[in-house]
């Protein structure tokens, strides 16, 4: 009779270890290029209205992606995973682009930040209650450390501009779009591969902003090509590349701890802002970019595990410099 050979356990170890980097890995471009995308805003958003660039985004991106499909033969999704790329498509990549576009032309860069991290908590939360995931104590304390950092990221950056009680209601109606639709996301990657799912969610975005397709071709003739540069740019790096890498890494953990991944953005968006715009930051601002790094840490970490020693005493078992992303 044969019989099958099984992975070895150092086989099915390394295996799982590379599965682990990449998916780091990925996370990790997800959130550089998410930082890079509010500089992009600030430039494209001088010559765009918020629907206008919201669209050209979308549509930049879902050629891109269509492209890759096509090349890689990705095909339709399952039926299964539909119901996850719809709702996530409505939230995520239509309403939640064009409400934080506008929630921004309305309240001062500190205040949107702040309202728009309260995102990464819902999405713990709503992933606890429909999920089923997990709430460690580690993951809790790391997000209450980031969003502190955000805060104060948020009040060293506020009187930059003038604030308004609408802008901050589409900036938390932008956080709550967000969190929806990563929880959404996160059964449809149980059915499909990140390409799949991020580019029909991608198109299903895009739909629901066509009306703002009459602006797009009159600001677009108007605009500087900066501007417009900007907005492609958005469109296939922030939004086709980091869109994709997310969903891969979040298809290898839970909604909760890729939630609390992305308070590394804020502290990104500080230091490219000193790059490419010379915005020098002030000390409150860099203790708070530190703080939102050392919360990601907290929240991505693992308690140690403990096992019995030949005598009977408790002692603890070598780290596992393995993480999940």
């Amino acid at each position: 009779m044969m019989t099958t050979a099984r992975p070895s356990p150092s086989a099915a170890s390394a295996s799982g270890r590379r599965s682990q980097l990449l998916a780091a890995g990925a996370a990790t471009v997800t959130v550089v290029l998410w930082a890079s995308a509010f500089v992009s805003i600030r430039s494209a958003g001088e010559a765009y209205s918020p629907g206008a660039l919201a669209l050209g985004r979308l549509l930049a991106g879902a050629v891109t992606l269509g492209l890759i499909c096509l090349v890689r033969r990705a095909g339709l999704p399952p039926r299964p995973a539909w119901r996850g790329i719809a709702i996530s498509g409505l939230l995520w990549f239509g309403f939640y682009m064009v409400a934080l576009n506008w929630g921004e032309q309305q309240v001062d860069a500190g205040t949107a930040a702040l309202v728009v991290n309260v995102g990464p908590v819902l999405i713990a939360l709503l992933g606890a209650r429909l999920l089923g995931d997990a709430l460690p104590p580690r993951l809790v304390a790391g997000m209450a450390v980031s969003f502190a950092g955000a805060v104060t990221v948020g009040l060293s950056m506020s009187g930059e501009g003038g604030s308004s009680l609408f802008g901050v209601v589409l900036c938390l109606l932008a956080a709550v779009a967000y969190a929806g639709g990563v929880v959404a996301q996160k059964p449809a990657l149980g059915h499909a591969t990140a390409l799949q799912v991020t580019t029909f969610g991608c198109l299903t975005g895009a739909v629901l902003c066509l009306p703002f397709a009459g602006q797009l071709v009159h600001e677009a003739a108007e605009a500087p090509v900066s501007a417009t540069l900007n907005m492609l740019y958005l469109g296939v790096f922030p939004t086709a590349l980091a869109f994709t890498t997310w969903a891969y890494a979040l298809a290898r953990t839970t909604a909760g701890r890729m939630g609390a991944t992305t308070y590394a953005v804020p502290a990104l968006v500080v230091l490219m802002s000193w790059l490419a715009l010379g915005e020098v930051p002030g000390p409150l601002t860099l203790a708070g970019g530190a703080l939102c790094l050392a919360g990601v840490a907290v929240s991505r970490s693992r308690r140690r595990a403990r096992t019995a020693s030949p005598d009977g005493a408790v002692a603890p078992r070598p780290r596992d410099t393995s993480r999940s992303a």
